[in-house]
């Protein structure tokens, strides 16, 4: 179906070379506001290093990232953060000695708007905006189902929490993008299953776009309305679960055989 409106993120021939090694190769592919899309490939295939290149970790070698109507070239990861493009990580990088409504807490308050002498006086101001955020965190972690573990320090939460948790944290950054780097890994079926439902609510429940990066492949097949699919960090194809599944160079790469639906 052909988008009527400006896409939300723009790679345009980007290219992340590591020396002698292009991790990345002259990508290019659109996401549109609302937009769950997945982004499949073997391991090495270039996956994370696309979202580092997306988040700001590394600047393209070559090629350009746009995210609205803003370059994101020499920008900082936490400028990033502020326009409006969060993330979750392969590897669960909380902060693990800090309860989980500190976590989520730590993250809302990229978007405070009491200044510092506000913070330091500890004003109406202050205590006003600062109730509101904590109201709006507990309501989050009801979302994920974390709401009575708020105490709990992170380090302290089952594998599947930790991860319900980051995700919880990086929407409190207010995202209207949110890339999440292999959600259901270590996850049971029925993890996977409630993962699956959470991400589907999440989109809708905020009205942002997701772009995940996963190996399940019956989740990515049930879920994503569009696939990218890298190998060797080329572009190999793209298109619904459907063309992904039947297209020979895919199944070549990476799915090793048809996936049914």
């Amino acid at each position: 179906m052909t988008q009527n409106y400006s896409p939300l993120l723009s790679l345009e021939n980007v290219t992340m070379k590591f020396g002698g090694l292009t991790a990345v190769n002259d990508v290019c592919l659109k996401v549109f506001p609302h937009d769950l899309v997945a982004v499949i490939g073997p391991n090495g295939a270039g996956k994370t290093t696309l979202f580092n290149t997306i988040t700001g970790i590394y600047t393209p070698t070559t090629g350009r990232v746009k995210f609205s109507d803003h370059d994101l070239k020499n920008t900082k990861s936490s400028d990033i953060t502020a326009l409006g493009i969060a993330r979750t990580f392969q590897n669960i990088r909380l902060f693990k000695n800090l309860t989980v409504l500190d976590n989520i807490k730590l993250a809302k308050h990229t978007r405070i708007h009491y200044g510092f002498w506000s913070g330091i006086m500890r004003t109406k101001r202050f205590k006003a905006e600062e109730k509101k955020i904590e109201a709006e965190c507990i309501e989050l972690l009801k979302l994920f189902g974390l709401e009575t573990k708020k105490d709990f320090y992170a380090k302290n939460l089952a594998y599947g929490q930790q991860r319900k948790l980051e995700m919880a944290r990086a929407l409190a950054t207010e995202p209207k993008l949110l890339l999440l780097d292999e959600p259901a890994a270590g996850m049971n079926p029925t993890e996977t299953k409630e993962l699956t439902e959470l991400i589907h609510l999440i989109r809708d429940k905020f009205n942002i776009a997701i772009i995940l990066i996963e190996h399940d492949m019956k989740l990515v097949m049930e879920i994503a309305e569009k696939i990218f699919v890298l190998d060797y960090g080329n572009l190999i194809a793209e298109g619904s679960a459907k063309e992904i599944q039947s297209n020979k160079r895919v199944i070549e790469a990476y799915l090793g055989a048809e996936v049914n639906l």
